[in-house]
């Protein structure tokens, strides 16, 4: 197992499970993520690209997007086209 592989299963350990997963925006922009489903929700934060992220297993579509909820590294929704395959 390498380092790498060791750091993340460290960090996600306390999480709630799902599925790994890494921002991918496909450019410079951060990530919002969203109190709630929707692009009117509040942002609540925002993730670089790059950023490991472990979805809950809740998918919700609204304003014509997928969501996907995460619990790490911070709880809310983010759009699904921009969360790739981490691990």
């Amino acid at each position: 197992m390498s380092e790498k592989e060791i750091i993340k299963d460290r960090e996600l350990e306390n999480v709630s499970g799902g599925e790994g997963r890494i921002v991918n925006t496909g450019d410079y922009r951060d990530a919002a993520i969203r109190s709630y489903p929707g692009l009117n929700a509040p942002v609540v934060a925002s993730l670089p690209n790059g950023t490991m992220a472990n979805t809950t297993g809740n998918f919700m579509q609204a304003d014509g997007r997928n969501w996907a909820e995460i619990d790490y590294p911070v709880r809310g929704w983010i759009k699904g086209s921009i969360l790739g395959y981490a691990w």
